[in-house]
């Protein structure tokens, strides 16, 4: 067999499992039908949910002193001020978003996938795969093939591994057609936030974005109606200064230079399900939604993280292949609610009908000058409330319960060295407690592989096993007890 696993996909999703795996020691094999690393950047925000996975997996390395702060955005009805939605980090978290672009925080996860003797084979479009019971042979465009024991699709929202593997991916369009320019500008504007302009024939939008170059670099980006017309980059540009100047008003932007144009379409879908037998999807091949927000980046990186441990276990031979499903199950509930979310909030920012949009400028957009409604968009974007306390591997008790995520936290391992709950989780699992428990860390490790045991005087009263994504998996004091989650919760089984 050529790898234990291919990822398909060489995005931040399949990066972001890509290094999990190998951390973790599965032989795992990356590549991407592109010729080389993306050069432009579909988003530019990591939350702060994104933030503990990269750091989880020791690929967010100078992110946070290249990023810009992301302070909010300015919405206007033409010149007329409404609302400035602010970003209100939670003081109680000890993370927050980073603006930053995403073919930055593509370089950072290859380099970190590098450094795990993995690296991404480019020019390699999967066209076949067939499966069997013991694994799946996957078939190129150049003619080679792979035997291989899993193949996991992050290769986008025309995703060939979801086509091949016949799950279905409905889903409706919520706007026809976007527009989308990254240019150098000269704009007597604050680079210090983003501005957005609503208009009865739509909404324009312009966020500032860290490059060196000529002049400042924006990303504007408007709906505009669909004629079906193929746009040349010259046209876009044509496009975006006109409705700058019809939606908001603005005269004094000179592009300079375009570095990336482009026409799509906002679609929310819904893979049905996210694993065929041996063939799994993450990401973009698993949902697609509106970039309003920037939440498509945050919740894939997510689902390739809580993909590659239990993907381990199976591999290892530590559990059944039955634990694979509780990973559509605490995902794809997740994604329904991010689709149901960006979809409700982009139709009222297009502001389709005169209804709608006297409820965007006279409602919605003037709560977000509060406070306390900062604060809750601010919580409900970072993503740091997901929770599998419902699922299969969920459970009852005082917060947290299994399932919730638990805050990265200081501790010391054994050796009485300062370390950190997160840095820990980089190869494993971890179980915390106030005093050495050896016999709950050993019954660990037997069913899971790497388990660090790690002090906290104060956070960790019971005992609690920390899964390798941040959530909790279980707390108690008693042998028994563990054996028994182990083995009927996840399934695992002991190995010497």
């Amino acid at each position: 067999m050529d790898a234990e696993v291919l990822v398909a996909g060489a995005g931040p999703s399949g990066l972001v499992l890509g290094c999990a795996l190998a951390a973790q020691g599965v032989k795992v094999r990356v590549v991407d039908r592109g010729e080389g690393p993306a050069r432009t950047s579909r988003t530019n925000i990591l939350h702060a949910r994104g933030v503990e996975v990269l750091t989880r997996i020791g690929a967010l390395g100078d992110l946070p002193e290249r990023a810009l702060s992301p302070v909010g955005m300015t919405m206007y009805a033409r010149s007329r001020e409404l609302a400035t939605m602010r970003f209100a980090p939670d003081p109680r978290e000890s993370v927050q978003a980073l603006f930053v672009s995403q073919d930055e925080i593509e370089t950072r996860l290859r380099q970190r996938l590098e450094t795990l003797d993995c690296k991404v084979e480019y020019g390699r479009e999967v066209i076949g795969a067939a499966q069997d019971p013991r694994g799946v042979t996957v078939e190129f465009a150049d003619g080679d093939a792979l035997r291989i024991g899993w193949l996991i699709g992050c290769d986008g929202s025309r995703s060939a591994v979801r086509e091949l593997a016949d799950i279905a991916f409905p889903g409706v369009p919520v706007v026809e057609r976007f527009l989308l320019a990254d240019v150098f500008a000269d704009w007597n504007r604050s680079r210090e936030g983003s501005a957005g302009w609503f208009h009865a024939d739509g909404m324009v939008l312009a966020i500032p974005m860290r490059g060196s170059g000529e002049g400042n670099l924006w990303r504007v980006m408007a709906d505009v109606p669909d004629t079906g017309e193929h746009l040349s980059p010259d046209q876009i540009i044509d496009q975006i200064r006109a409705v700058l100047l019809d939606r908001a008003g603005v005269d004094d932007i000179a592009i300079l230079k375009a570095v990336w144009t482009s026409v799509f379409r906002i679609q929310r879908r819904l893979a049905e399900f996210y694993r065929r037998e041996r063939i799994l999807l993450a990401g973009d091949a698993a949902h697609v939604h509106s970039p309003i927000g920037g939440q498509g980046m945050n919740t894939g990186i997510g689902d390739a993280e809580n993909l590659a441990w239990k993907l381990t276990l199976v591999i290892q031979g530590r559990a059944k292949a039955s634990l694979l499903d509780t990973y559509t199950a605490e995902r794809r509930p997740l994604a329904e609610e991010v689709l149901r979310n960006t979809t409700a909030n982009t139709r009222i920012l297009a502001g389709g009908t005169p209804l709608t949009r006297l409820v965007r400028d006279r409602l919605m957009l003037p709560l977000l000058n509060l406070p306390a409604v900062q604060r809750q968009a601010t919580r409900t974007a970072s993503q740091l409330w997901v929770t599998y306390r419902k699922g299969p591997l969920g459970g009852r008790g005082p917060a947290p319960r299994p399932g919730d995520r638990v805050p990265d936290l200081a501790c010391s391992d054994p050796e009485g060295t300062q370390t950190s709950l997160y840095d820990a989780l980089r190869s494993g699992w971890a179980l915390v407690a106030d005093r050495e428990h050896p016999e709950l860390a050993e019954l660990a490790r037997r069913h899971l592989g790497t388990v660090a045991m790690l002090h906290n005087p104060k956070a960790a009263d019971p005992p609690i096993l920390v899964r390798p994504d941040g959530h909790l998996a279980w707390r108690g004091r008693e042998p028994d007890e563990l054996r028994d989650w182990l083995t009927g919760k996840l399934g695992t089984m002991e190995t010497a």
